[in-house]
């Protein structure tokens, strides 16, 4: 029994401390690759002993800043929400991840360890709930803030997350009706298998057009540039415009814990998960008959490496995106949602649905 508790506590352990120290490192991240873009040497100025590492230890040099400064709250503000909004931010950012699996099941002295944090049969809508539950700090902040241009980056925040959101769920129904279930690692396990004895059965082979429309909506939903209406930095600041220290870094928190939960299931939904081509439990198995054996260790690291490659490469494409293109007026992300996302999601679950009827259903 404590064991099995031990073993419980290790996952979720592993995956807050994955995504809380990636969303540290995104801000050095952020900040480099957009001074390599820009031709820019970007930050590079905070030190420990005259080692400058890069820049590396700005991060740490912004969090102390946050934890010193003045902790503002406006006079009219509602002390309560106005507290609590940054939390409830950071907290779905962090929770919206523990279905996602970053590994096999693995045998471990005869027990069948997922290497998820919750296994959950409806995995999928459990990653969106949180997700969804998320604009609640947003609209916390803005409402609470006693603030009309932080109410309104408030309102445009949960108008965004309602169209992206839409889209999104509609963009995996493809995904859902291939795969036939809603239970993310048997995704990822059937993600491991070949099409025509070579192909891998990714997501991204089997729905094309359901990983660009969910790719698209999964930006929005980020609230980042090109999609950034709710801060709108030249407009109205945005929902957060009344907070300072450690609550302000929090919002930035959580903004970039919902870019690596939406980089994770692309991974997971579209890029195979944690899969590597060929790598099955005893090595690698190659279609024309070639075969190499591995220890199952080494295997299981190597597919839990396989799956955070593949994050830090979306991330990575979200980040260039976020760098690259001009943001959208506030009724363009609109209609990008309801007229253009929304209307192509339905016409994939459409071609999708005739495709999994003529091959005899989902397998």
């Amino acid at each position: 029994m404590m064991i099995d508790v031990a073993i419980a506590l290790g996952r979720v352990a592993f995956v807050v401390m994955f995504v809380v120290n990636v969303s540290g490192l995104l801000g050095w991240v952020e900040r480099k690759q957009s001074a390599i873009m820009q031709d820019r040497i970007g930050a590079n100025r905070a030190s420990i002993f005259g080692l400058r590492a890069m820049g590396l230890f700005h991060p740490i040099a912004d969090a102390l800043k946050m934890l010193s400064k003045e902790d503002f709250r406006p006079a009219r503000a509602d002390r309560l929400l106005f507290s609590l909004a940054p939390f409830v931010s950071v907290f779905f950012g962090i929770v919206a991840f523990a279905s996602i699996p970053f590994g096999p099941v693995v045998e471990l002295d005869g027990k069948q360890i997922p290497l998820q944090a919750v296994t959950l049969n409806v995995g999928i809508l459990y990653v969106f709930a949180m997700l969804s539950l998320g604009v609640y700090g947003v609209m916390m902040a803005g409402w609470s803030s006693a603030n009309n241009f932080a109410l309104l980056g408030a309102q445009r925040g949960a108008a965004l997350m309602i169209s992206a959101e839409i889209a999104i769920g509609a963009s995996i129904m493809g995904v859902i009706m291939v795969y036939g279930s809603l239970n993310m690692m048997d995704i990822a396990v059937r993600q491991g298998e070949l099409l025509l004895g070579w192909i891998p059965r990714w997501g991204i082979i089997t729905q094309p057009l359901g990983f660009i429309l969910f790719l698209t909506a999964g930006i929005a939903s980020t609230k980042r540039i090109p999609f950034d209406m709710p801060e709108g930095e030249s407009e109205i600041i945005g929902y957060h415009v009344e907070y300072s220290g450690m609550k302000f870094g929090m919002f930035l928190m959580a903004d970039l814990l919902e870019t690596i939960v939406i980089a994770g299931l692309t991974t997971a939904l579209f890029l195979g998960g944690w899969q590597v081509p060929y790598l099955t439990a005893e090595g690698f198995r190659f279609p024309w008959g070639a075969a190499l054996g591995l220890p199952y260790g080494l295997v299981v690291l190597m597919q839990v490496g396989a799956f955070v490659i593949k994050v830090s490469v979306m991330i990575f494409v979200l980040m260039l995106i976020r760098w690259t293109l001009p943001r959208f007026r506030y009724d363009q992300a609109m209609r990008l949602g309801w007229l253009g996302l929304f209307p192509l999601s339905v016409l994939n679950i459409v071609l999708t649905g005739i495709v999994v009827l003529l091959l005899g259903g989902a397998r």
